[in-house]
């Protein structure tokens, strides 16, 4: 990538977007969201932190974590999907709740959670049609939300927030 060296970027619809650095309560947040999702998900499931996610040949985000099935030696190359993808915003809400959004529906990520750092909600969207995700849900602190493809477990909002 040349100029990116050592920087944050992504590829999203043939352009290069530079991330900025990741702040404490971005990078808290991650860590509580990984541990939750890998105590709700388990064995059998891949957790991919900050990893492509090849969406296309002009698409490859780097979502803040995404669960595909299987283990790592399962990949020979990044997946083409996931079955939960999930952004951690700070000062990306707006580009994460509408052009990662329509992104990610469009690629058919049938789940895709934002967890908004400074508004201490949970934005989660489902069932991808037609570009755009037909249910979208808020939940806050006291609320909890079960993954589609781990139907029996419960994930309290409250664990993945700083």
């Amino acid at each position: 990538m040349g100029a990116f060296e050592g920087k944050r970027a992504m590829l999203i619809n043939g352009v290069i977007l530079e991330e900025g650095p990741m702040n404490p309560p971005h990078a808290i947040t991650l860590m509580l969201v990984e541990e939750a999702i890998r105590t709700a998900f388990g064995a059998g499931w891949c957790l991919r932190q900050q990893l492509p996610l090849m969406l296309g040949q002009d698409t490859d985000p780097e979502p803040d974590l995404a669960v595909v099935p299987g283990r790592p030696r399962d990949y020979t190359a990044h997946p083409t999907t996931a079955d939960l993808v999930i952004e951690v915003a700070d000062s990306s809400l707006d580009f994460d709740t509408n052009e990662k959004r329509l992104l990610y529906a469009k690629a058919g990520i049938r789940e895709y959670w934002v967890a908004d750092v400074n508004g201490r909600r949970l934005h989660v969207y489902r069932d991808p049609r037609a570009g755009d995700y037909t249910a979208q849900q808020t939940f806050g602190p006291a609320e909890a939300v079960s993954p589609l493809a781990a139907p029996s477990a419960t994930v309290r909002v409250a664990d993945l927030l700083a």
